[in-house]
């Protein structure tokens, strides 16, 4: 559990809907949080599948998006989305994940300018709109969530590793009463231990999360805030990723 979330001096330049928080963690470790912050009445969200994977700040750069968070997971060695994908109520290509995984696993779901975070079975088998699936739920009313209820422990031969296991840069979604929170933390390096999933899920309470879902991580893990990569990807220990991963799939945020 976070023993203490430090606001970090922001540049003169720095956006006003970004902050930058060192999470001080149970047994002293430390690690940065970049948190953007986007009114959820003025927001419009989208679901993206990019054209070819690529890193999220380049392809912002080129199609002109300023604020996006990286999305759901993929498949090696062309980047096929895994997990449920929609847009504009229109199933794309993807690899299932592994049932009964399949049926429970926590999505982001866009329609009428309403999002919605919830496990797979509380939306509509063919929903409109856009949906990306990814999980595991992170928080539930203000809770957070314990355990592996979502079978990524079990369903781990689908992954790189057991994201379960271990502290890693992460990603997240949040929903608080008046804000979506696009969350990505550091990891992977001396002064930057990441973070548990049970001590994403406690950032984000603190945070104001009333809903959250844990989204690709790892070297993946990235949050374009004014155009710029605000995170630093890593691939493993030490090992700096200038740009970021190359992704599949994106959250775009704009204006209404």
């Amino acid at each position: 559990m976070p023993a203490l979330l430090t606001p970090v001096a922001a540049p003169l330049a720095a956006p006003v809907h970004l902050r930058r928080l060192r999470v001080e963690l149970a047994d002293g470790a430390r690690t940065t949080v970049h948190v953007a912050r986007h009114p959820l009445v003025t927001t419009d969200v989208r679901v993206v599948r990019l054209r070819r994977p690529q890193p999220l700040a380049a392809w912002c750069a080129r199609n002109d998006v300023p604020e996006a968070l990286v999305g759901g997971f993929y498949v090696r060695p062309y980047g096929t989305p895994l997990g449920e994908l929609r847009t504009h109520g229109v199933e794309r290509r993807h690899i299932p994940f592994d049932a009964p995984w399949d049926g429970v696993r926590a999505c982001v779901h866009v329609a009428g300018g309403e999002v919605t975070i919830a496990r797979r079975d509380a939306i509509a088998a063919r929903p409109r709109g856009d949906l990306l699936q990814a999980g595991p739920l992170l928080v539930c009313e203000g809770q957070a969530v314990r355990g592996d209820p979502e079978g990524f422990s079990a369903g781990a031969r689908q992954f790189d590793s057991d994201i379960t296991q271990g502290r890693h840069p992460r990603t997240a979604l949040g929903i608080s009463v008046d804000h979506l929170l696009a969350l990505a933390c550091d990891g992977r390096a001396a002064d930057e231990a990441g973070l548990t999933l049970d001590e994403l899920a406690e950032v984000l309470v603190a945070l104001g999360s009333r809903h959250a879902l844990n989204l690709d991580g790892g070297g993946s893990s990235s949050l374009v805030c004014e155009g710029r990569l605000r995170n630093v990807s890593r691939e493993k220990h030490g090992t700096e990723l200038p740009g970021g991963r190359a992704i599949s799939t994106a959250l775009l945020f704009g204006s209404r």
